[in-house]
């Protein structure tokens, strides 16, 4: 390949902040607001136009039950719970306060796009950088990230700060740094969302089947197996989630872009399908993602791997910090199956949107309240001044594919927030963080509930 050898170059400082989040996804933004709330100056980078990651860019509309499987403890609050309550007012979330009925939320995705600008805009400890990518760290020779630069229409900047928040989903910032990653063999494949108008009306659809009957005659058609829920404040608009992009590794910028390309291919074969079929319904493409949903892409090493036969068992971590209940949830990167192993004790594998295999992993009877999800599994080995939020938190495959989902991610942002401020309060490197003080903090802010171990 040829190089080029780019001249030495002196840079303006635009910023110095307490912690800097690079990423502002749900996770990146509720990092900044915990710590802006305990007093903070904070910095987001955020390469596109708004917050919200997949929730908003990637327009995946759903959230999950704040309560226990059971439904009568609730075990999600903080920044989560204050958003839903928020978008309530603004009739733009389905019901959510009782864990009986409700175990799937759906929103409007551009309602919390203004929401979560308000959020941000009342904290004045946060200074925001929209359309801006993070370009690479700046190292001290100890090891700690003295600044990052930033690039964006206005030139080339320094934003420095003490301590830093990788919220970016790929874990840009901990890579850059040199931090020790590892990329799955068969990560979750990447999926685009799109909002379709009158999907509802057709009748007695069985798309599967639809979908296998035309795939000679229509080669770029999905998989078949889809999910989806309408928008709340809206009376005909569908969120609809059925593309899969098999053997992506979306770390690639080839093979992401490529993906691109091909999931809108596949909204296109299909919508050309539903009107083909059902030319009675005016069935319309109202909208596509600005990015595709990218389930799982690299990991850090952490201090301590969150691994799901440990979280499955119920294991009480001493430094717990967030609790969930989605299941395990695995889509084959190589084919359309999904394996659901759900917290009442029942897995279920299904292929071609079939049921093919059916079992109990936990006895009759049991069932696992929820699971928890450590501090540690966010902390890079190797770090000093520097915390991950986001898909790139450390787990094997099985405690991934339940702690992946945004109501627990958007827990583990919280949590980072929390650990950059104790950390910067008390001048201690993010690995020697003092636990019981963030989930204290946490506790008082809403995040973390009595049940929760608190450290000594």
């Amino acid at each position: 390949m040829k190089e080029i050898l780019i001249p030495a170059e002196k840079l303006p400082v635009i910023e110095e902040a307490d912690i800097c989040v690079i990423g502002g996804s749900c996770t990146g933004v509720f990092a900044a607001i915990r710590a802006a709330r305990l007093g903070a100056k904070v910095v987001i980078i955020e390469k596109q136009n708004r917050f919200g990651g997949v929730a908003t860019t990637g327009l995946v509309c759903m959230w999950h039950s704040l309560f226990d499987i059971t439904g009568e403890k609730q075990i999600i609050g903080g920044l989560t719970f204050e958003t839903m309550e928020r978008l309530e007012k603004r009739n733009a979330i389905s019901p959510f306060r009782n864990g009986h009925e409700y175990r799937h939320i759906a929103f409007n995705s551009e309602e919390l796009t203004l929401e979560l600008d308000a959020m941000v805009s009342e904290e004045k400890k946060i200074r925001t950088f929209f359309h801006t990518i993070f370009s690479r760290p700046i190292l001290d020779d100890d090891g700690r990230i003295s600044g990052v630069i930033i690039e964006n229409k206005s030139g080339r900047f320094v934003i420095e700060a003490k301590v830093f928040v990788d919220a970016s989903g790929d874990g840009l910032l901990c890579h850059a740094a040199g931090l020790p990653m590892t990329t799955p063999e068969t990560p979750q494949p990447p999926t685009a969302c799109a909002h379709i108008e009158n999907f509802r009306k057709i009748k007695d659809l069985k798309l599967k089947d639809l979908i296998e009957k035309n795939r000679s005659r229509i080669p770029n058609l999905p998989c078949g197996y889809y999910w989806g829920c309408d928008i709340p404040g809206s009376e005909n608009i569908f969120m609809f989630s059925g593309t899969r992009i098999m053997n992506c590794n979306c770390m690639d910028a080839n093979e992401i872009t490529n993906a691109e390309f091909e999931s809108r291919r596949q909204i296109r074969a299909l919508m050309d399908l539903f009107r083909e079929t059902y030319p009675e319904v005016s069935v319309s493409l109202q909208a596509l993602p600005s990015a595709i949903g990218i389930r799982e892409s690299c990991h850090i090493t952490s201090t301590g791997q969150l691994k799901g036969a440990e979280m499955l068992a119920d294991k009480n971590y001493a430094d717990t910090i967030g609790e969930g209940t989605y299941p395990v949830d695995i889509h084959g990167n190589t084919d359309d199956s999904i394996t659901f192993k759900h917290l009442t004790g029942e897995k279920k594998t299904y292929r071609s949107n079939r049921l093919i295999k059916e079992e109990r992993w936990l006895p009759e009877g049991k069932v696992l309240p929820y699971y928890r999800i450590p501090l540690s599994c966010l902390i890079p080995k190797g770090s000093r001044n520097l915390i991950a939020a986001g898909r790139m938190l450390d787990a094997d495959s099985e405690a991934f594919g339940a702690v992946r989902v945004m109501v627990n991610l958007n827990q583990c942002g919280e949590a980072a927030g929390v650990a950059a401020w104790c950390s910067l309060q008390n001048r201690t490197d993010l690995p020697d963080v003092n636990v019981g003080e963030v989930q204290t903090l946490l506790k008082k802010g809403g995040s973390l509930f009595e049940s929760s171990t608190i450290s000594q």
